[in-house]
């Protein structure tokens, strides 16, 4: 990658009123630009220790004397020891309007200095070789973390998870486009027989690998986006006053008028550490209202989709049955409203509560939690977890490469055409960390991020 020229500057902090801010510039010119800030320094901070430093306007004031911004302290992060890899200085000041007003003025008016865009730093980061794409994505990830599991997710992915897994099989790879190569090149010579079987099984037992990673259910993205739970039933069961009491506040409206909600409404929850969608879905029920009727299709589709289905039914409704052979999690409400009701289990299939009451909410909320986090388990069981559409599609590629060239391996196929295979199964390997050309996908990826990463 070639060197960059600018410096950029962002606020790195959240923003809006703190105790401390903390501003983040990242090029050639950020030594310069703390000095031209902080004059009275006589000589640089000493790399990455924290700096006293008076903060001072880039133009003077009307009475001609430099106008203090702040007093506040400053850090260096010589390159290529940088987080971008190059010279980094960080201005932790406070964090009020106004000082973060005259500082970013300031910065803006040193030459050589611009705002950041979106991911800048990162992407900096990424081009000057400190973090695959795996990783760069894992950044994102762990800025917008807001439970245990997705913390613990982006961690490791952070740290190299994803990126050795598929490091390693596009070397296994590249040894195998090496022999398919040799193959053509020194066609004249014999290759041992038992040398052409041995790369051949290699190619099967990275495809067996591949399929499994990918055969996941989608685990590692859920826990990104959050797993789905589906609240169906019929109409007036209390889906809706159940959604409320489970997020603590009111979501939907409650209504005794059958066909209150008609569209999905979803609210996020925490269970367990890990992050969940709760969905509220229109009551299930013969209609002649064809905006109901397009309710009660969006409610059968979300519960198709949902993993986990919560079959709300009313306890005191005598023809009320618990369906059969569902892995739903049946639950009876209004159970405020029977007698001699003592325990909150109606059988090993089916729970009892009230809404109204608040009676068998905390049972229902820990079954809920041990389906998710049992749904969770199963798919983390074998090998680090796929986290996007974009790692998925590149796997879907490269394995159709590959069955391509052991089908061709098999047949007695041109070595030429088997070797272009393998060529390609290594180059989708290699877009998923960035080891080959993905300048398509960084405007992409980098778009989403927060400014000052």
């Amino acid at each position: 990658m070639t060197a960059t020229l600018s410096t950029i500057y962002a606020l790195a902090s959240a923003p809006g009123r703190a105790g401390v801010a903390v501003v983040r510039l990242s090029g050639p010119n950020s030594v310069a630009a703390l000095l031209a800030l902080a004059p009275d320094l006589s000589t640089l901070p000493k790399p990455r220790s924290a700096t006293r430093v008076f903060l001072y306007a880039s133009e003077s004031n009307s009475s001609g004397d430099p106008e203090r911004i702040d007093d506040g302290l400053a850090l260096w992060f010589p390159g290529p020891n940088s987080f971008t890899g190059e010279d980094v200085v960080e201005l932790h000041v406070h964090g009020g309007h106004a000082v973060l007003d005259a500082l970013m003025t300031s910065l803006g008016s040193l030459p050589g200095l611009r705002p950041a865009m979106p991911g800048e730093f990162s992407r900096r980061a990424f081009e000057h070789g400190k973090f695959d794409l795996t990783a760069v994505e894992a950044i994102a990830d762990l800025v917008d973390a807001e439970t245990s599991a997705q913390r613990r997710q982006a961690l490791a992915q952070m740290g190299g998870s994803l990126a050795k897994l598929y490091d390693g099989w596009r070397e296994r790879l590249v040894k195998s486009l090496a022999f398919a190569e040799a193959s053509i090149d020194f066609a004249e010579e014999d290759i041992p027989d038992d040398l052409a079987r041995q790369s051949i099984e290699a190619l099967r037992t990275l495809a067996r690998e591949i399929t499994d990673h990918m055969t996941d259910d989608g685990i590692g993205e859920r826990i990104r986006s959050g797993f789905r739970i589906a609240l169906t039933g019929a109409p007036n069961v209390g889906k809706s006053s159940l959604l409320n009491a489970l997020a603590k506040r009111d979501v939907a409206i409650v209504s005794d008028i059958a066909g209150t909600t008609r569209d999905i409404i979803e609210v996020p929850l925490d269970l367990g550490g890990y992050a969940t969608v709760l969905i509220d879905t229109a009551g299930i029920r013969e209609s002649t209202d064809m905006i109901e009727q397009e309710g009660v299709r969006r409610a059968q589709a979300q519960a198709a989709s949902a993993d986990l289905q919560i079959i709300l039914l009313d306890a005191t409704d005598t023809a009320a049955t618990v369906p059969e052979n569902t892995d739903a999690l049946v639950v009876f409400n209004k159970a405020d409203l029977l007698k001699d009701l003592e325990d909150e289990s109606v059988n090993q299939k089916s729970l009892l509560i009230s809404v109204s009451t608040g009676r068998g909410l905390s049972t229902l909320v820990t079954e809920m939690t041990s389906r998710i986090a049992a749904k969770a388990r199963k798919g983390l069981s074998t090998s680090v977890p796929l986290t996007r559409a974009r790692h998925r599609h590149a796997l879907s590629e490269c394995l159709s490469a590959l069955e391509r060239a052991i089908s061709g391996a098999e047949t007695k196929s041109s070595e030429e055409m088997i070797a272009e295979d393998i060529r390609l199964a290594a180059h989708a390997l290699g877009r998923i960390t960035g080891r080959v050309d993905v300048e398509e996908l960084l405007d992409r990826i980098f778009r989403d991020f927060c400014i000052g990463k």
